[in-house]
């Protein structure tokens, strides 16, 4: 049954791209991802850690690899690595074709790395490497939190020519530093005479866990200031970190890379499943649509908005409502920039981490 919005036109219309935050073995042999590639207009795919542990404990699908390869190796995590590399691959191959299609817009898979080493430049590029030669997919983006040393080495990732989604952003600063490294790391490619049209990356955004914690704070100031601006930060966050994606990527300053083939480094929106049910499911989705974004989502969230989501442009240019939110936020104590990223993205990486360890855990007892 084909959905009540035909997705599949959102790209063409809109200019957005949909992709799946998703995958499993199961999703794959029972071919719900090929259904959801050629009826909702999936057009690529994240995985981390919690999907993966999501996906393999307890599952049967997993059951006769795991025994095979914990013959074959003695490190768990060498064991997992290969067990989802499967997954990994069918993936990329099933969107090759649109990969193709696109000249490399769309069409790519997301692994992330080791939350252990989020806090390690050094070690990131040299999971970023191995996990890039190990899949043995062009269509692979190599998953790399937004710390302080993850941005460093996605730096140097990009330097090496490996294509990277920048991921756990929660703030404006983020935002700016990624972008940033983004550019050094293409003129760095540029000077090992590297290609620039075959690099890609995104830039990971999360949007319902900003809502999360800073609409927690307001309630707690109990103020009619503070209840007033429910709902708003994270879409204020969105709105504004779109208009800056628009003048570093459509400014003079890129227009050079550009011309030698350098693609701009998408915003992607992540966490877009609504959290609080006094909202809208579809609040992340409806409000974010834009030219030159991704919207990445959980299966429901993506069924939600064939059956009942507008599809039009709502990301309009709205600068000045979003600094005032930002304002306000501010003037009742609340640090977008600093306590709250910062407490986002620590949270993020010790979910990751915890699921990491469970999943890890959950394999060497299998």
């Amino acid at each position: 049954m084909m959905s009540q919005n035909d997705l599949s036109t959102l790209y063409a219309s809109q200019g957005q791209s949909l992709w799946l935050d998703n995958l499993s073995r199961e999703l794959l042999a029972e071919g719900r991802l090929a259904e959801l590639i050629a009826r909702f207009g999936i057009r690529g795919l994240t995985s981390n850690p919690s999907i993966f542990k999501k996906a393999i404990v307890g599952s049967p699908y997993y059951t006769a690899d795991i025994a095979r390869l914990k013959a074959q190796y003695d490190d768990i995590e060498a064991v997992y690595e290969h067990l989802v590399l499967s997954d990994i691959q069918q993936a990329c191959d099933l969107l090759r074709p649109i990969w193709d299609e696109s000249a490399g817009i769309d069409g790519w898979v997301s692994w992330e790395e080791s939350p252990r080493i989020a806090h390690n430049a050094a070690s990131t590029v040299a999971a970023g490497r191995r996990l890039k030669a190990l899949a043995d997919r062009p269509n692979l983006l190599i998953k790399v939190p937004a710390t302080d040393e993850g941005i460093v080495a996605f730096e140097q990732l990009i330097g090496l020519g490996i294509s990277v989604n920048v991921t756990l952003m929660f703030s404006l600063d983020q935002v700016t530093r990624v972008f940033a490294a983004y550019v050094r790391g293409l003129k760095l490619l540029k000077t090992r005479g590297g290609e620039l049209h075959e690099v890609r990356a995104v830039a990971s955004l999360f949007m319902s866990r900003v809502d999360t914690l800073v609409d927690q704070k307001l309630t707690e100031l109990g103020t009619e200031p503070a209840l007033a601006l429910r709902g708003k930060a994270a879409l204020a966050l969105g709105g504004m970190a779109y208009q800056h994606y628009k003048a570093v990527f459509e400014g003079e300053d890129f227009a050079e890379l550009a011309k030698q083939g350098a693609r701009s480094q998408y915003l992607l929106w992540a966490s877009t499943g609504t959290k609080n049910a006094a909202y809208s499911d579809v609040l992340y989705v409806e409000n974010l649509i834009a030219p030159d974004t991704i919207n990445t989502l959980p299966e429901a969230t993506l069924r939600a908005f064939a059956d009942h989501g507008r599809i039009a442009s709502m990301l309009k240019p709205r600068l000045s409502e979003d600094t005032a939110v930002w304002a306000q936020l501010a003037a009742l104590g609340i640090d977008m920039d600093g306590a709250i990223g910062h407490q986002l993205l620590d949270e993020g990486l010790d979910l990751f981490a915890e699921a990491f360890d469970d999943l890890l855990t959950a394999i060497a007892h299998r």
